[in-house]
Parts: structure tokens; C-alpha cells; sequence
């Protein structure tokens, strides 16, 4: 039994997303013959209403796809975006305050290699304020020409190349990158403990552990620093940040110990 539709109307419609013709009375889905049944209003004038198309939303049609390209463009873009330094970098309260991912990231460094936060936070402040691209500026040439870089130091902590691999063989996290602030501050206790053991620096002296971090642990027991009076100044500096960071943070770091987190039970 086959059920036909008027030969006269000749309009197109859509069946479960299948374009079909009104004058059809064969389909191409399954086998056999298609029924198909639709209903069409009367206007007071005797005539057929104009046929309904369908609004269904269809994710896969080509407005879909512009749409989802539309949503997830802009979170590609800002996934990809260098973060800014934080707003307020004299002050390690209000730095830990706008990026509390940094306090935990700095506490694990801390429970890991024994460098106090604030002389950590210190160092990273001298190296790079901050910034997770920093890059050592280009020299000149004949004063007007950009030159190369003076060295391969790159992110938060200003680690060369070779010391960097050097990190990540040693530490094990050999997926660091020197623009991940956590990665960063791991480096710099690892960095600094190492000037602890090697060069006999306390962890809580950040002006010889600033100057065995810029001269390198061996350059550091061969006093290389000693003809370089801005050097000096520079890791007096470093010291009294750290001094700073330290009073601010016996203030304030009970708040990012104490704020918790997620839990998600049984889990």
C-alpha cells in the first residue's frame, strides 16, 4: 500500500534532516517505498498556507560550525596569551592575593628545596618583574642596527638554555617551560639549593644567593662578583626585597594556607 501526495504541489520540505520533494512518492532511505504524510493549513480564502520550514538548530550545518568557531576562537586566543605581571609587585600580599596559583606554587617549591618564598620571589623579581616572555635586550650595532641577544635567558627566572636542561634532567620535570611560573619558581629553589650546598650560602641570605644565581655557583666561590660594584648594589637590592617580602608575607600568608579548595567526594 502506497500512500501518494498530490501532484500539484510541488514544494520542498525536510524529514528528519532529508531534503524531500513534495512531489516525490520515492525516497532513498531504506528499502521500498516512502509514505510520507504532511499537513498544510487552509487560509480563510480557500488557499494552502505557505509551508513551514523547519528552524531546528543543526550543529553541523555550515551556521553551526560558524557559531562554534565563534565560541571557541577567542578562548584559543586567550589560552595563548602571555599573562601580565601582577599589579602590585612591591608588595608579595597583594601579588599572592591577585595570583593565589602563585603562593601554591611557591609553598611546593618551598616544602621541596627549602628556599624560603620570599627570597625566591625575590630573585624572579630582579630577573624579570614579572614577566613570563622576558627576554635580555638586544645589543646594537654601529648603534643603530639590532644586534643578537647577549645570552639565551628567557621567562620568569631568566635560565639559559643549558641550564635549563640541566633543571629538568635533574629535578625530573622534563616537561618545564620557563614560562610557567610554577615551573619558574621550582627552578629557582632547585638553582638556590644547589648554591646552599655547593657554595655553603643559607637559604635565607637572598644577596649571595642573587649573586651565586647571576655568577654561577663556581663563579661565585672565585669571587668573580668582587670587581663588579653594580652587581653588589644590584644583590643588595635583591636583599632588601626579600627583607620586605618577608615581613609582608608573616602578615598575610595565613590567608592562602587557610582558603582550602576543591573537594570533590569520594575523590
Amino acid at each position: 500500500m502506497v500512500n501518494t501526495i498530490e501532484p500539484e504541489v510541488k514544494k520542498s520540505f525536510h524529514l528528519s534532516g532529508v531534503a524531500v520533494s513534495a512531489g516525490d512518492t520515492q525516497g532513498g532511505i531504506g528499502s521500498g517505498r516512502v509514505i510520507i504524510r504532511y499537513k498544510r493549513e487552509i487560509t480563510p480564502d480557500g488557499f494552502f498556507a505557505p509551508a513551514s520550514r523547519s528552524t531546528r538548530f543543526n550543529p553541523a550545518g555550515p551556521r553551526g560550525f560558524l557559531l562554534i568557531l565563534l565560541v571557541l576562537v577567542p578562548i584559543f586566543f586567550a589560552a595563548c596569551a602571555t599573562p601580565s605581571p601582577p599589579k602590585r609587585t612591591d608588595n608579595i600580599c597583594e601579588i599572592f592575593r591577585e595570583r593565589p596559583e602563585w603562593y601554591d606554587a611557591a609553598y611546593a617549591s618551598y616544602q621541596r628545596w627549602g628556599v624560603p618564598i620570599y627570597v625566591m620571589m625575590a630573585i624572579m623579581h630582579q630577573e624579570s618583574k614579572y614577566m613570563a616572555d622576558a627576554k635580555p635586550p638586544r645589543t646594537t650595532c654601529l648603534c643603530i642596527f639590532p644586534g643578537p641577544r647577549p645570552s639565551s635567558a628567557y621567562g620568569y627566572a631568566q635560565a639559559k638554555d643549558e641550564t635549563w636542561e640541566e633543571y629538568q634532567e635533574q629535578s625530573g620535570n622534563s616537561w618545564a617551560d620557563r614560562d610557567d611560573f610554577a615551573d619558574a619558581v621550582d627552578f629557582v629553589g632547585w638553582y638556590c639549593y644547589l648554591s646552599y650546598k655547593q657554595c655553603k650560602i643559607s637559604r635565607k641570605n637572598a644577596r649571595s644567593l642573587y649573586l651565586a644565581y647571576h655568577e654561577g655557583r663556581g663563579g661565585f666561590n672565585r669571587r668573580t662578583y668582587g670587581n663588579k660594584k653594580w652587581l653588589l648594589r644590584v644583590a643588595a637590592r635583591v636583599q632588601q626585597r626579600a627583607d620586605r617580602y618577608r615581613g609582608q608575607l608573616a602578615a598575610c600568608e595565613g590567608e592562602f594556607r587557610d582558603r582550602g579548595g576543591c573537594c570533590l567526594w569520594p575523590f
